[in-house]
């Protein structure tokens, strides 16, 4: 993954706006474990481009593809599971490789 996708750079309202969103959802977002924004030392929420591409596809799920904020939960869940599995799965197949080559 890119290293500046994960930098955090948008406050909250600047999020909002690239995502047409009002902050209260992003701030529901969080608080559901969607999105966990960086804080400033001000503690201030700052959103990386990754977090507004996790944010934009629950947004998708739920205008576009018509799932209940519910059903577009579990399904982020799922999704970021299902990614977790596949790197330790990755990385097992890789500890396996060198086994086998000593």
């Amino acid at each position: 993954m890119n290293h500046e996708n994960m930098e955090p750079r948008y406050v909250i309202s600047v999020a909002a706006r690239i995502l047409g969103v009002r902050t209260h959802t992003l701030r529901y977002y969080e608080k559901i474990g969607i999105v966990e924004p960086s804080r400033s030392r001000g503690n201030i929420r700052l959103y990386s481009q990754r977090d507004i591409e996790e944010m934009r596809r629950m947004k998708n799920l739920i205008e576009k593809l018509g799932v209940n904020l519910a059903g577009a939960e579990v399904i982020m869940r799922m999704t970021k599971r299902i990614s977790e599995l596949q790197r330790e799965l990755e990385r097992v197949e890789i500890e396996l490789e060198e086994l086998k080559r000593r």
